[in-house]
């Protein structure tokens, strides 16, 4: 098996557009980063994985052990017509402890981190070649204004759908300009991940945060496959 993943990646491109919403052109994506093939069990593999590592797993019953309670044996051993008991903590007793009921545990499933680059890399393939991905050249907002977020929606035609915008979280104006829209969820360009790209309906990268030829790696076979 070789090391490096022998595929022919697919060549698309991205409009591009100004911070109002209006078309000046179009940029070339990256193949090594937006050309694949998307894998449809790799990708579920580390969203599966994603989801569960959410979890905080901090669900706890008591045990006959912790639930107050049953010193002594609720009736004599005999005579009585009934059934033997030696504590009111056991589990059919009201009040009683849980048996096998749920514990503290961790979720978080091992996924190596070529792996998760990997699924990242074919979601973002996927958005490619649906054309759902929109480059922006620059945001440049003199002050924080949401109506200004609506306009570029409706500009580019992205009213109504669910957008991932791929922001720098240092840009102020730009994140408090979309920050109160529910219809766009923003991330910083270095916690991007396949389940926020597979949510959205378009991925609105600025031109500064556009994953480039200095990001792309091509992925290996066991991996991809």
């Amino acid at each position: 098996m070789s090391d490096i993943q022998d595929v022919v990646l697919n060549t698309y491109a991205a409009p591009l557009v100004n911070q109002d919403g209006n078309k000046i052109g179009d940029v070339d994506l990256n193949p090594a980063i937006f050309g694949y093939t998307p894998n449809i069990p790799l990708i579920h593999q580390v969203v599966v994985a994603q989801l569960a590592a959410a979890r905080r797993g901090t669900q706890s019953t008591k045990t006959r052990a912790e639930v107050s309670g049953g010193g002594r044996k609720p009736f004599r051993q005999k005579g009585t017509g009934r059934s033997r008991q030696g504590s009111t903590r056991a589990p059919h007793w009201a009040g009683g402890g849980v048996a096998l009921g749920p514990k503290p545990r961790l979720y978080t499933q091992r996924t190596p981190k070529k792996m998760k680059r990997a699924a990242l890399y074919h979601s973002l393939s996927d958005r490619a070649s649906s054309n759902a991905i929109v480059v922006v050249d620059a945001f440049n907002y003199e002050e924080p204004k949401t109506k200004l977020g609506l306009s570029f929606l409706a500009n580019a035609g992205l009213a109504g759908k669910k957008i991932l915008l791929v922001v720098d979280p240092y840009e102020y104006n730009l994140v408090r300009t979309f920050s109160n829209l529910p219809s766009v969820r923003l991330i910083d360009e270095a916690e991007l991940n396949p389940y926020d790209v597979l949510w959205s309906d378009v991925v609105v990268f600025e031109k500064s945060t556009l994953l480039g030829d200095d990001d792309g790696e091509e992925v290996e076979e066991e991996e991809a496959n």
